[in-house]
């Protein structure tokens, strides 16, 4: 079986895992840290705000099962591509909405899906997310794996 990679940034890691993690076609998921300067950064550092990382979360997919394109129509329905470093009340870089690509096929689909929806005038401001090369993945701390599913909850509850 082909298994193929993909990650997002769409706010905070725990909600985002939760979504994905459920497809037809996602074999595993794994929250981290991607796009900043430290290497192997903590959670306590990636929060100061200081590392330039964003939480993500990697998936890996069965392309004969689920395809790159039905993973984005998923990344661009459960946030809002809006709000630069900010997703509901959690505010950041480590928030910010993007696109960690891994192939030039993969580059290709995310900007085009990306103009496709600016060209349906669904969002009022312009969509800031970032499409930018995959670089190194740091795995967080294993409690935050799979964190929601761990407390019983389908979605985060911050207020």
């Amino acid at each position: 079986m082909e298994t193929k990679k993909a990650t997002f940034g769409a706010g905070c890691f725990w909600g985002v895992e939760e979504t994905f993690r459920r497809l037809k076609g996602v074999l595993s998921t794994a929250v981290g840290y991607a796009g900043g300067t430290t290497e192997n950064p903590t959670y306590e550092d990636v929060c100061t705000n200081r590392t330039g990382h964003a939480e993500v979360l990697e998936v890996q997919y069965d392309p004969a099962r689920i395809s790159y394109r039905d993973l984005l129509d998923v990344f661009w329905a459960n946030h809002d591509p809006t709000t630069p470093n900010r997703q509901g009340p959690d505010v950041g870089t480590q928030y910010r909405s993007v696109i960690f690509y891994h192939s030039p096929e993969q580059k290709t689909e995310a900007e085009n899906s990306k103009k496709n929806l600016e060209k349906t005038g669904k969002f009022r401001r312009p969509i800031v997310t970032q499409i930018e090369r995959a670089p190194d993945f740091f795995r967080a701390e294993e409690y935050h794996q799979r964190y929601l599913e761990k407390r019983g909850a389908s979605h985060c509850a911050v207020r």
